[in-house]
């Protein structure tokens, strides 16, 4: 059984992040944690007319924001499995991608993604940001060279996709490539 922590920060981007939760929930070798910042929920009524329990309803373990005491806090609680864990944040504001650079972490969110990139472990950031200023893209770029994957939220349209649930799948399909979980969402052959 491998865990997967989903951080949901108050980016745009809300869907997709209902939508790999979904996904991670059906796959019977996850366990899938969650933690969702409070800048979320805002931007979760605003997008999906919900409140965090779209999102926490398809994870075995939520956390408080605010607990920093949490096990995703301690680097133990990464590599209790057989497969060391994974974290994925999406949407991943450009707030949060600051905190994390700066290693500025305010909430549980920002230091799971401290501790997986100190005990070298997958990072997944999904951005949704548009344009970047340099200040973004100096933040990712410290990220990235500290092992993080970024992963804008951009769509491929080459497999031509006919509803939005496509695009999100085809998203989900992707970062799940970038943590090393098999599926079989839709992918370019070539």
């Amino acid at each position: 059984m491998r865990d997967i922590l989903v951080g949901v920060s108050g980016a745009s981007g809300m869907p997709l992040a209902a939508c790999l939760l979904r996904c991670l929930a059906a796959m019977p070798a996850v366990r899938v944690h969650c933690v969702v910042s409070h800048g979320a929920h805002a931007v979760l009524r605003a997008e999906c007319g919900s409140g965090p329990e779209l999102l926490t309803a398809h994870a075995s373990h939520c956390y408080d924001a605010d607990n920093l005491g949490a096990g995703p806090s301690s680097g133990s609680w990464w590599r209790r499995g057989a497969t060391p864990a994974a974290m994925i944040l999406v949407p991943c504001s450009m707030g949060t991608l600051g905190a994390i650079a700066s290693g500025a972490t305010r909430n549980l969110v920002h230091r799971s993604a401290d501790v997986a990139l100190k005990e070298r472990l997958p990072l997944v950031l999904v951005t949704r940001e548009s344009p970047l200023s340099a200040i973004h893209l100096r933040n990712m770029l410290t990220l990235s060279e500290a092992g993080a994957v970024i992963m804008p939220l951009s769509p491929g349209f080459y497999l031509n996709p006919q509803t939005l649930d496509d695009m999100l799948l085809y998203m989900c399909g992707r970062i799940f490539d970038q943590v090393g979980l098999p599926h079989t969402l839709g992918r370019w052959l070539g």
